[in-house]
């Protein structure tokens, strides 16, 4: 199978999931390239048997960028597609010191459900989702402990 990854990494958490997720594609014997989108042309994607996409998340959502490139790209119906999300490990609210719930974090994360709507509506087949969470303490955050494992099982559900 012929995997091509679209991923709009800003701070480098989202360009390592892709390559960890490449090398595990290639690991199980499928071709898999890796692409940011600034590098890409959405018009003219090569051609693959699945299209992954991985988006960080800004104020709930997909940055600007990645909106514009999936609303661009040109799939034809029935292409086949995985989502990825970098999503903001949870916090304890400031005042209450109350930790959200996980109906609480599923309002707040809306980067997969929005990429989702912008895919059905060009008829694409969705096969798979996944978050990556980032560790709130600092700016940039990296990869909470267990992306590996994370990566492995969204390769999985993938390739089922």
């Amino acid at each position: 199978m012929k995997v091509e990854i679209f991923h709009a990494s800003k701070f480098g958490n989202g360009a390592k999931v892709a390559e960890e997720l490449r090398r595990l594609m290639e690991a199980r014997g499928h071709q898999a390239n890796v692409h940011h989108i600034d590098d890409s042309k959405p018009k003219e994607p090569p051609q693959a048997d699945l299209y992954i996409f991985g988006s960080p998340t800004r104020f709930g959502g997909p940055i600007g960028s990645m909106k514009r490139f999936a609303k661009k790209v040109a799939l034809p119906a029935g292409t086949r597609y995985a989502v990825f999300a970098t999503h903001g490990d949870a916090v304890a609210d400031k005042k209450t010191g109350k930790m959200p719930s996980e109906e609480e974090l599923c309002v707040q994360r809306k980067t997969i459900p929005r990429l989702d709507e912008i895919f059905a509506e060009k008829g694409l087949v969705k096969v798979a989702d996944k978050i990556f969470l980032i560790s709130p303490e600092e700016m940039k955050g990296h990869l909470r402990d267990g992306w590996q494992a994370r990566a492995e099982e969204f390769t999985a559900s993938i390739l089922r």
